[in-house]
């Protein structure tokens, strides 16, 4: 997987491409160095990204307040950040949830 991203101080930022409206919500894979997740939330009044937050946030283990999405919030390509995650961690858990 060649899935890039950057950590400093314990905060990783990477980009991820949504599917709204999928039969439930999971990480598919990563597609030119984007975390492709569907999302089961539609993309409507910000519910598919709460979802996504929401589902970050338990995947990471991590707080939701840790997870935010720093640009993209209406489209399907976003770049996050989560708080309190090593980059070992993230790759790890993205390894191992990789469909």
């Amino acid at each position: 997987m060649s899935l890039k991203f950057s950590e400093k101080d314990d905060t990783v930022i990477f980009t991820v491409r949504i599917v709204p409206r999928a039969s439930k919500t999971e990480i598919v894979g990563e597609i030119d160095g984007v975390l492709k997740i569907r999302l089961s939330a539609p993309p409507v009044d910000g519910a598919a990204n709460a979802e996504l937050v929401k589902f970050l946030a338990k995947t990471f283990d991590v707080s939701k307040s840790a997870v935010a999405i720093i640009t993209g919030k209406t489209a399907k390509n976003k770049q996050m950040r989560i708080e309190n995650l090593s980059s070992s961690k993230f790759l790890k858990i993205i390894n191992s949830t990789d469909g």
